[in-house]
C-alpha cells in the first residue's frame, strides 16, 4: 500500500504563514555564482553554481510583512527583527544586514504534519519567489533518516500539484559531489543534514571546515554558504547548544524557519497550531490513558486486580484478577464477578479472601465495593505486588486494548498497531536463552494467548471475518523489536547520547531502519506484525499513523516526557487504501490512542495536562479590553480589527454574565454554556460578529480545555442492545425510515448565472496590493569596500501606499481557477464574469488572489443554494442491513451517557449537551412513548452539501398518537455559523427526503421535524 496524502486547509494556512511574510519578494531565477574550483584545480573550466536571490525588501517591509500574518492569527506582534546573527554568532540590531538571518518560529503540535509542511513550503517559495536552496537541519540520525523518508513518500504527491521535483540527499562528507550537484543544479535542491555533522569533533565532522583534496582544495562549508541557502530547522529546541548556535551563521542562510510543537527560545512566531488547537479542529488522535497503580486496601492483604467492569444485559460484571488455590499451586487468574459474589468460596478456600463478598459494582465510575468497606477501583492492584506484577498486567492490559480496537476497526480497513517502550533489549530479545526470548517476549505470548482464546470465544457470529483474520495470525509473527542490530544481525541497545544538548537521542541509523523504510509494508494486513517494542529512548524522528495502544514498559525519568511519549501516535490514522480517516463527524470514533501507564490515570493525566499547559505560555490568560482591542476579525469575507469601543462592548457582556472572574480569567460557567449552546445573547451591536467574537474569546486559555483532550481508558464500556430492539412498534418505525434515495438536481443554468453576477457585485471586495517606496542617498564617504558590497547607498525612508497600479507578477487563469474551485464549467464561469460590472471584475487587477479566493467562495454559496432548491429525492428499492443497529456497541462511554434507560433500544445512551440529556431523561419517562433510539451514524442521507445523520427515531403510543413520529435535531452544542448554515441547508434537504418516503408509501405515519425539548416535540405531534 501507499499511504495518500491531500492538501489539508490547516497545513496550507501553515504554508501561506511563511511564504506572506515575503510577500513583495520579486519572482527572480536562481542567480548564478562562478564555483571557485579551488588552488589545484586551476586548469580546469570554471563551473557555474546557483545561489538563493537575496531578499530584494528592506528590513522594514519584512517585518510589516510579518506584522501582518501574525496580526491575522491574532499572535504577539515582533516589535523588531532583532534575532540577526553575524558570522561569528552575535546578535545585531536589525539595522545590521550583512550575513543576517531572519529567524521565524512556526509551531505545530506533534501528529499534524509540520514535516509536509515545511515539504510543502519550499515548493511554494520555489513558485512564488524562485528560491531553490535548502537546507533541512535536524537534531539525530533518527529524525533525519525520518525526513529523508518524507521527502521520498511525497515526491509523487507534489509533482501532481507543482509540476516538478525536488532533488534531495542526505549530507556525507565522503559523498561531497552530491553537494557539488547541490550548488551546480538549478532545480529545487534541498539537503539534509543532521547537527552532529558540523557541531560535533570527530574527524569526519571536521570535514566541513577544512580544505579537502578530493573537493578540489575547498571547505564544503564555504560551497554551502555561497548558496545563501533557507535554513529549515525541526525541532530546534533540541539544537540550542552553543557549538550549534555558533555554526548556524557559516552557513549564510538567506532566512531561518523553526518548526517545532514546544519551542523553547522564541523568535518572531509567524504560526501557531498547539495542543489545544490541534484537538480542538480534530486533527490528532484523542488520548486516552488506562493507569495502573499498586494500591492495599484497609486491612488486608489479598491479592486484586481490577481490570475493568463489563456491561451485560442484566446487571454489570467485573473482571477481578486474584489468587485461587489450584492442585498444582495457588495460581493468579481472571474471574468474572458479579454483585453478592464471595471471593473466599471463588479462590477455593483462601483465608485472605474471608468477608470479601461484592455488594456493588458501579460501571460508571468503575468500582467495586465489599460488604467489609473495602472498594477496589479499575486499575489498582491490591497485596502483594512486585514490578513483574506491574509489567504483567500492563502487557495484557496493552493486549485486551488491541483486541477491542481491532475489533472495532478491521470492518474499516483500518490495521491496528499497539507499541511497547522498554528500558534496554535483553528484556525482549535473550540471546543466552534457549529460545532467545526475553521476560516481555514470553509474559507477552502467554498472555497474548490466553485472552485471544477468551476473546474468540467471545465474539458474536456476525464478526466471522475478524474472528478468522485473528484466528490466522501466529504469537511468535505478531510481535517484533525495533533496535539497533550489530554485525552479527542481533538485537542491541542503541547508543544514547548521555548529556549535553542531544542527551536521551541516538546516533545509529540501524536502529530506526525497519520502522521508518518499511512503515507503509507495517499499515499492510499482509504483514503479520501488530506489537512493536522499541527502546525508550525513541522519540522525534518516527511514528506510524496507525499506532492506536502505547505502553510504557520502563522505569519513569526526566529524560522523556509523557508528550513526547504520546506523540509517537497522536498522527490520524490511515486505511489499508492509504486514505486518512480524518471525516469530521467520526474523526474521534475512530482516532482514539490508548496509553498503558505503569502509574494511577489521575498521575499520569495530570503530568501530561501539566506539561501542555507549560507550553502554552503565549495564549492570553486574561479576557479583557486590552487584550481584545486590536485583534483581527473576520467581517463578510473582509479581515478587520477590533476597535477600542468594541472591546470594551465584549468585556461587559462577559462581565454582566458572568463569564470571567475577578482576575479575567474564562470561568467554567462560560465553557459548560457554549458547550450547551445555552450562551447569552451578545449585545445587537456585536451580533453580526457574533462568531468571530466567540472565537476571539475561546483563544483565551482556560485549564478546563485540556480535560477533554484526555480521557480514562476504563470508562468506555461495550453496550449490548436490548428486547426494546425486538418490539413491533421499533421494528414497524425502522421498516417505514429505512429507505435509500438517490437525489436528483435540474436548475436552469441562466438562473444560476444571473444570481452569481448579483451576488458578486453586491458583496465582493477586494483589497488593493501595496507598493513600497524606499528612499535613499549616496554616501558622502564612499570607499572601495562600501561598493563591493552594495553599501554605497544609506536608506533615508520608507512608505508603503496602496494603489491600482500596483499589480501581482504571476499570471492567473482566473476562468481556470473558479471553474476548479466552484466546479462548474468554464463557460459557465465565463459568462457570469463577462455579466459582473467593469468596476468589480476591474480589481482582479489589484489583487489577482484575492479576487480569486472570495470571487470563489461567493459563487460555491450561490450554486449550494440554487441546487438545493431544485433538488427532488427518488427512493430507491435498496435498504440499511440491520446491524446498523449494532448487537454490542463498543467504546461507550458511560459518563457521557443517560442511564439506565426503559425505552431505548440501549440501556444507555449518549448525548452531547445538556439539552439532548433533557431531552433523553424526557423521551424514558414519557407515558406516551413506546421505544426510542439514537439513530447510528451509518443512517444518512445524501445531499448536496455532505452526508445528513438525524439524531432519533421515536415510536409513540397508538392510542396517544395517531402518528410514527421521527425527530432530526435536538443538538444544544452552538456550532460555527459555517457550520450552522450548513445544517440548515442539510435540513431542507432532508425534509424533501421525508416527504418523498411518505409519498411513497400510502397513509404513512412518518412525520419528520426539528425540535429543541420535549414540549416542542409533542405539540408537533399533536398539531400534525
Amino acid at each position: 500500500m501507499k499511504i495518500k496524502f491531500k492538501s489539508q486547509p490547516y497545513q496550507t494556512a501553515a504554508v501561506e504563514a511563511v511564504v506572506d511574510c515575503f510577500e513583495g519578494q520579486p519572482n527572480t531565477a536562481a542567480q548564478v555564482y562562478r564555483i571557485d574550483p579551488g588552488v589545484r584545480a586551476q586548469m580546469r573550466s570554471d563551473e557555474d553554481g546557483f545561489r538563493n536571490a537575496d531578499i530584494a525588501m528592506p528590513v522594514a517591509q519584512v517585518l510589516e510583512n510579518i506584522r501582518k500574518v501574525q496580526q491575522r492569527q491574532n499572535l504577539p506582534l515582533s516589535e523588531s527583527l532583532t534575532h540577526f546573527v553575524d558570522q561569528n554568532g552575535r546578535t545585531k540590531p536589525a539595522s545590521y544586514k550583512p550575513g543576517a538571518a531572519i529567524n521565524l518560529d512556526i509551531e505545530m503540535e506533534t501528529g499534524t504534519g509540520k514535516t509536509y509542511c515545511y515539504i510543502k513550503s519550499i515548493f511554494e517559495m520555489n513558485k512564488r519567489y524562485g528560491w531553490s536552496k535548502f537546507i533541512i537541519m535536524v537534531p539525530s540520525i533518527a529524525i533525519r533518516e525520518g525526513v529523508a523518508k518524507s521527502l521520498e513518500m511525497t515526491a509523487e504527491h507534489f509533482v501532481e500539484s507543482y509540476g516538478k521535483k525536488a532533488r534531495f540527499f542526505i549530507y556525507n562528507s565522503k559523498r561531497l559531489h552530491e553537494l557539488e550537484s547541490f550548488s551546480s543544479d538549478a532545480g529545487i535542491n534541498v539537503m539534509v543534514i543532521n547537527v552532529q555533522a558540523f557541531n560535533a569533533s570527530g574527524a569526519d565532522n571536521r570535514r566541513i571546515y577544512e580544505e579537502l583534496d578530493d573537493f578540489q582544495s575547498r571547505k564544503p562549508i564555504d560551497v554551502i554558504a555561497k548558496n545563501r541557502p533557507i535554513l529549515i530547522l525541526d525541532e530546534p529546541q533540541k539544537m540550542e547548544g552553543t557549538a550549534t548556535q555558533n555554526a548556524l551563521p557559516k552557513f549564510n542562510p538567506l532566512f531561518i524557519l523553526r518548526y517545532s510543537a514546544t519551542h523553547k527560545t522564541t523568535h518572531s512566531k509567524v504560526h501557531r497550531l498547539d495542543a489545544v488547537d490541534a484537538f480542538s479542529q480534530k486533527l490528532v488522535k484523542k488520548i486516552e490513558v488506562r493507569g495502573i497503580q499498586a494500591k492495599g486496601l484497609t486491612g488486608t492483604n489479598a491479592y486484586l486486580y481490577l481490570e475493568g467492569i463489563q456491561i451485560s444485559k442484566s446487571d454489570p460484571v467485573a473482571r477481578v484478577e486474584m489468587e485461587v488455590k489450584t492442585n498444582s499451586g495457588i495460581k493468579r487468574v481472571l474471574r468474572k464477578v458479579e454483585k453478592g459474589r464471595n471471593l473466599f468460596d471463588l479462590s477455593k478456600g483462601l483465608d485472605q479472601y474471608l468477608d470479601f463478598v461484592v455488594s456493588d459494582i458501579d460501571a460508571r465510575v468503575d468500582e467495586v465495593h465489599f460488604t467489609n468497606g473495602a472498594v477496589l477501583k479499575a486499575g489498582e492492584a491490591n497485596g502483594d505486588i512486585t514490578e513483574r506484577d506491574i509489567r504483567r498486567i500492563q502487557i495484557r492490559e496493552t493486549i485486551s486494548a488491541h483486541f477491542e480496537r481491532e475489533k472495532q476497526l478491521f470492518d474499516k480497513g483500518i490495521k491496528v498497531l499497539s507499541l511497547f517502550f522498554i528500558d534496554e533489549v535483553a528484556k525482549y530479545r535473550d540471546y543466552d536463552a534457549e529460545d532467545e526470548k526475553g521476560e516481555y517476549a514470553r509474559v507477552f505470548e502467554e498472555e497474548y494467548e490466553a485472552l485471544k482464546a477468551e476473546y474468540l470465544g467471545e465474539l458474536p457470529l456476525e464478526d466471522e471475518a475478524y474472528r478468522k483474520h485473528l484466528d490466522s495470525i501466529d504469537v511468535g509473527a505478531t510481535h517484533n523489536g525495533y533496535f539497533s542490530i550489530d554485525k552479527k544481525g542481533k538485537l542491541v541497545d542503541p547508543k544514547v547520547k548521555a548529556r549535553g544538548e542531544f542527551a536521551g537521542l541516538t546516533d545509529d541509523v540501524s536502529a530506526y531502519d525497519l520502522i521508518l523504510k518499511d512503515k507503509e509494508r507495517l499499515l499492510s494486513f499482509e504483514e503479520p506484525t501488530r506489537f512493536i517494542f522499541s527502546h525508550s529512548a525513541l522519540r522525534e524522528g518516527w511514528d506510524n499513523p496507525n499506532v492506536f495502544v502505547m505502553c510504557m514498559l520502563k522505569h519513569s525519568d526526566n529524560t522523556i516526557s509523557r508528550r513526547q511519549e504520546v506523540g509517537r501516535g497522536l498522527r490520524i490514522s490511515v486505511n489499508k487504501n492509504g486514505d486518512r480517516m480524518d471525516h469530521a463527524a467520526t474523526v474521534h470514533d475512530v482516532n482514539v490512542l490508548t496509553v498503558v501507564a505503569s502509574e494511577s490515570y489521575k498521575d499520569f493525566v495530570g503530568g501530561l495536562q501539566k506539561e501542555i499547559a507549560e507550553n502554552l505560555s503565549e495564549r492570553p490568560r486574561q479576557a479583557n479590553a486590552e487584550y481584545f482591542e486590536g485583534k483581527s476579525i473576520t467581517v463578510n469575507g473582509s479581515e478587520t480589527t477590533v476597535s477600542k469601543d468594541m472591546a470594551k462592548r465584549i468585556e461587559r457582556y462577559l462581565v454582566k454574565n458572568d463569564y470571567i472572574d475577578d482576575n479575567d480569567g474564562i470561568t467554567q460557567a462560560y465553557h459548560d454554556a457554549r458547550e450547551a449552546g445555552t450562551l447569552a445573547s451578545l449585545p445587537d451591536e456585536l451580533l453580526d460578529q457574533q462568531e468571530q467574537i466567540l472565537q476571539l474569546i475561546d483563544t483565551v486559555f482556560n485549564g478546563s480545555q485540556l480535560e477533554g483532550m484526555v480521557g480514562d481508558g476504563r470508562k468506555p464500556k461495550a453496550i449490548p442492545r436490548n428486547k426494546n430492539f425486538e418490539k413491533k412498534e421499533f421494528q414497524e418505525l425502522w421498516q417505514r425510515i429505512n429507505r435509500k434515495a438517490v437525489y436528483q438536481v435540474e436548475f436552469d443554468s441562466q438562473d444560476l448565472i444571473k444570481r452569481c453576477i448579483n451576488a458578486l457585485d453586491s458583496n465582493l471586495f477586494v483589497s488593493p496590493l501595496q507598493y513600497v517606496v524606499t528612499e535613499g542617498k549616496l554616501s558622502d564617504e564612499l570607499t572601495e569596500a562600501q561598493l563591493r558590497s552594495g553599501a554605497a547607498f544609506k536608506q533615508s525612508g520608507i512608505r508603503s501606499e496602496k494603489s491600482s497600479s500596483a499589480h501581482s507578477l504571476v499570471s492567473y487563469d482566473v476562468i481556470g481557477k473558479l471553474a476548479e474551485g466552484a466546479d462548474l464549467t468554464r463557460g459557465t464561469i465565463g459568462k457570469i464574469l463577462t455579466g459582473m460590472s467593469a468596476a468589480k471584475f476591474s480589481t482582479f487587477q489589484a489583487n489577482p488572489e484575492q479576487f480569486i479566493s472570495e470571487a470563489s467562495r461567493i459563487i460555491k454559496e450561490q450554486k449550494a443554494t440554487t441546487v438545493i432548491e431544485h433538488l427532488t429525492y427518488d427512493a430507491t428499492a435498496d435498504r440499511y442491513d440491520t446491524d446498523i443497529f449494532p448487537a454490542t456497541q463498543s467504546g461507550t462511554d458511560l459518563t457521557q451517557a443517560v442511564g439506565k434507560l426503559r425505552n431505548h433500544i440501549y440501556d444507555y445512551a449518549v448525548v452531547e449537551s445538556g439539552v439532548e440529556r433533557k431531552f433523553v431523561e424526557d423521551l424514558d419517562t414519557s407515558k406516551e412513548i413506546v421505544v426510542y433510539s439514537k439513530l447510528p451514524q451509518g443512517f444518512l442521507i445524501p445531499t448536496p452539501v455532505g452526508d445528513y445523520n438525524p439524531d432519533w427515531a421515536i415510536a409513540f403510543k397508538e392510542k396517544a398518537v395517531q402518528h410514527i413520529y421521527f425527530v432530526a435535531e435536538t443538538k444544544g452544542s452552538q456550532p460555527s455559523l459555517k457550520f450552522r448554515e450548513l445544517e440548515r441547508e442539510k435540513i431542507k434537504c432532508a425534509r424533501k427526503f421525508f416527504a418523498e418516503i411518505a409519498n411513497s408509501v400510502p397513509n404513512d405515519r412518518v412525520k419528520y421535524d426539528v425540535v429543541s425539548d420535549f414540549s416542542e416535540l409533542m405539540s408537533a405531534v399533536r398539531g400534525a
